[in-house]
């Protein structure tokens, strides 16, 4: 089964699959090969006591991830689930196909694959003598919750996931979630030309009750939608030509922010600025062309769209 596609530095192709029992011999051979060139420690790493067995075990407890180059492995990861925990496990890219970007991507597939089926966190061990590693996971959002020795315990909250099949689902949700919206909040969508962001700004709009047309900003970058009930406004931000916060800045959407609910496509690493207390949209295709399903990602950042995680799931 197929997960995902991407290319690395040199342009060669690179599949993520879900491994089966019959690939533990496969999944050993990386493993052993990424650790056993990592500088020794003491303890040692489990990981280089592993076996197929074990390695079977661990895949009968969740799912993994097998990175293919030409037709070769050459990266992987284990998820083990217990109840509504999922533990990322054994990381492991093989030496010479280092520096690609594929721990990155193989981790960004498992997470959204945890929260296609649910899952509210992830959560990893790292080891305090790599530091590196211990960055590498903070940068990939991940926090300290606890240690014992060496041995760091990381977290991180994962995305709401939501099916839309058809775009009037999309307009669906974004009807929903207008239940949810107040003054002051920033709304992020991200997402490829025609993902659907629009569509789903069209369905927020229309729940939030807001006069005017909403149609894609592009040319004059923000359009102010005011609300002839007394309620908060819908100020609709295209950021696709804008190259950095200092830009936005120039559109004053501060002036407007804490009485309007602010919606930025193309908003990510550029708006984020705007608030502490955000939720991210990230709309995503299938795999298939012919398929006009779409995956809503909702992430909340802050406290004001953690306290409402639980109302963020019933959307779907």
């Amino acid at each position: 089964m197929l997960l995902a596609e991407a290319r690395i530095g040199d342009g060669r192709l690179v599949r993520f699959l879900a491994p089966t029992q019959a690939d533990t011999r496969r999944l050993l051979t990386v493993i052993a090969d990424a650790f056993g060139h990592r500088p020794p420690v003491d303890p040692p790493p489990p990981a280089l006591s592993e076996t197929t067995e074990s390695i079977a075990a661990a895949l009968a407890r969740g799912f993994g991830v097998l990175a293919e180059v030409d037709g070769e492995a050459a990266g992987t990861l284990i998820v083990v689930q217990e109840d509504d925990r999922a533990w990322i496990t054994r990381v492991s890219v093989r030496p010479s196909y280092q520096r690609h970007g594929i721990a990155s991507a193989m981790v960004e597939v498992a997470l959204d694959l945890l929260a296609e089926q649910g899952t509210p966190t992830a959560d990893l061990i790292a080891r305090e003598e790599f530091p590196q590693v211990v960055r590498w996971w903070r940068r990939h959002g991940f926090s300290q919750v606890d240690a014992e020795g060496t041995r760091l315990h990381l977290s991180r909250a994962l995305p709401v996931c939501i099916e839309a099949p058809t775009a009037e689902d999309m307009q669906k949700l974004g009807r929903r979630l207008a239940s949810l919206v107040a003054p002051g909040d920033l709304l992020i969508a991200s997402g490829d030309l025609g993902a659907g962001k629009t569509t789903f700004t069209q369905g927020l709009g229309v729940g939030m009750g807001v006069d005017g047309a909403i149609i894609s900003p592009t040319f004059v970058l923000a359009r102010i939608h005011p609300s002839p009930s007394g309620g908060p406004g819908l100020v609709h931000v295209d950021a696709y030509r804008l190259g950095s916060f200092a830009e936005l800045e120039d559109l004053d959407l501060e002036v407007s922010l804490a009485d309007s609910v602010t919606l930025v496509e193309w908003g990510t690493g550029v708006a984020e600025g705007l608030s502490e207390d955000r939720l991210e949209i990230d709309i995503r295709r299938s795999l298939d062309p012919a398929d006009e399903t779409r995956w809503v990602f909702l992430t909340p950042i802050g406290a004001r769209w953690t306290s409402v995680r639980s109302e963020l799931e019933a959307l779907g």
